[in-house]
């Protein structure tokens, strides 16, 4: 398995600082988030919790994508890095924003980009968004074909592939080298935990990434007649309810090659800290 870091997580470097202290640390390759170019200033909502998306300076920008594919390659690869993804979060109705960024990818040899399943949400109802996601794949296939990369949704709360069997049920009918599943721990912490071993065999071809990052539950408070509520929060890697160490050991007896890439939206740390020690407990799990 090789190393990575998605670009969300690293919101105080611009890219090439960026690739300079991933390669200076020892990671394999960099995920590159892609979204709107973030803001000149600070917006006036900003916190230091929420710098991962509203404030994120080692963003891609969506729209100057495909015109600086060359010059992100080369600086990328001038670092020793590959580029092992190019995450949107765009959905996959969007096509035209989606071949351009597989243009990008095709240009900067990167062979994974993420589009967002929809959300899934009171009043939605479940198989009609569904059947509706199907057919929208079934457009973006022969496009991933086309440029020869895969098209990746992920494992998250909140959207209609909250867990690695509902993921498989998505994508089942099509070819794994052009659709797949990113695998996320963290995020099945709020919503969709299954068996990490069920839901790796059950992926198979269709596992073509894996995050790594952590979360935990949290009493907030209690009600007048006595009622907990609870609620998810991320945690640092160690300290989450994910089992990481467990879940290294089911990826390598299945034999998966790819990427574990960081996504870590814990606050306890700062970010250099944060990647020097996730990386030593991702090699020592991994080992």
């Amino acid at each position: 398995m090789k190393f990575a870091v998605f670009t969300v997580s690293t919101p105080e470097y611009d890219p090439r600082q960026t690739v300079r202290r991933l390669r200076e640390i020892g990671y394999d390759g960099v995920e590159w988030r892609i979204a709107a170019a973030p803001p000149a200033e600070k917006p006036a909502d900003y916190t230091y919790e929420r710098r991962y998306w509203c404030y994120n300076q080692s963003t891609l920008d969506l729209e100057t994508l495909p015109e600086r594919a060359a010059e992100v390659r080369a600086f990328t690869s001038e670092a020793g890095l590959e580029i092992c993804s190019l995450t949107t979060y765009l959905l996959p109705d969007q096509l035209a924003a989606v071949e351009r960024v597989l243009q990008a990818a095709r240009q900067m040899d990167c062979p994974n980009i993420r589009v967002n399943a929809p959300n899934f949400k009171d009043g939605d109802h479940y198989p009609t968004l569904f059947e509706r996601t199907v057919g929208q794949l079934r457009q973006l296939e022969p496009l991933a074909a086309r440029y020869g990369v895969r098209i990746n949704l992920e494992i998250h709360m909140g959207n209609i592939i909250p867990s690695a069997s509902a993921a498989y049920r998505l994508v089942s009918g099509f070819d794994p080298r052009h659709i797949g599943i990113i695998f996320d721990p963290g995020n099945m912490v709020y919503e969709g935990f299954e068996n990490y071993r069920l839901g790796v065999e059950l992926l198979g071809p269709y596992l073509a990434h894996v995050h790594v990052k952590n979360a935990i539950w949290q009493q907030t408070e209690t009600t007048p007649d006595g009622v907990q509520v609870w609620q998810p929060t991320w945690a640092p890697v160690k300290s989450g309810f994910a089992d990481l160490r467990r879940l290294a050991r089911v990826l390598k007896e299945a034999g998966y090659q790819g990427y574990l890439s960081l996504e870590d939206f814990s606050n306890e740390e700062d970010t250099e800290s944060k990647l020097r020690n996730n990386l030593a407990f991702m090699k020592e799990i991994t080992a």
